[in-house]
């Protein structure tokens, strides 16, 4: 998975819910301003466990690994949600500097400016993965392409080349 001889892998997972990092983040704050956008981060944190962690410490739990996720740490968490919206993130500003501010500007403060203003790209993104696949599927779907196989009551899904 990653290369080197570790057993716990940090993930950024809680970041881009609570700082305003996804693009829907950007349209609902034009769309209904920061009373919009405070909402919908309020909806994404309350979702993050249904819809991402589980998957997430499978896939990493498959790899022999073992998930940290520092972004939701009942101390973090409660430090962003004490921090008004405008504080952690500035959608009036472009993108790839607004977002994640907080972050962003504590990155400058580290020294490590060229990496704190670069926009936001998911790792389906930024691998170019997601355009080998048909644009109607979700990475949360089942795949149309697997079937399961029954033989001797064990049931093994299997890829279907097309």
């Amino acid at each position: 998975m990653c290369g080197i001889c570790c057993t716990v892998v940090l993930t950024g997972i809680g970041a881009d819910e609570q700082l305003a990092g996804y693009s829907r983040h950007r349209a609902r704050f034009q769309a209904h301003g920061l009373e919009g956008l405070n909402k919908e981060i309020e909806m994404e944190l309350g979702r993050i466990s249904s819809r991402n962690l589980g998957r997430d410490d499978r896939v990493i739990g498959d790899h022999g690994k073992e998930a940290r996720f520092p972004f939701l740490d009942e101390n973090v968490v409660s430090f962003l949600n004490s921090l008004p919206i405008w504080e952690k993130a500035n959608l009036t500003l472009p993108r790839g500097i607004g977002e994640k501010l907080i972050l962003r500007l504590a990155a400058i403060e580290l020294g490590l400016t060229s990496s704190a203003l670069l926009p936001k790209r998911a790792m389906q993104f930024g691998s170019r993965i997601v355009k080998m696949e048909k644009n109607n599927e979700k990475g949360s779907d089942k795949c149309g392409r697997l079937q399961v196989i029954s033989s001797e009551n064990l049931s093994i899904e299997k890829e279907i080349t097309v």
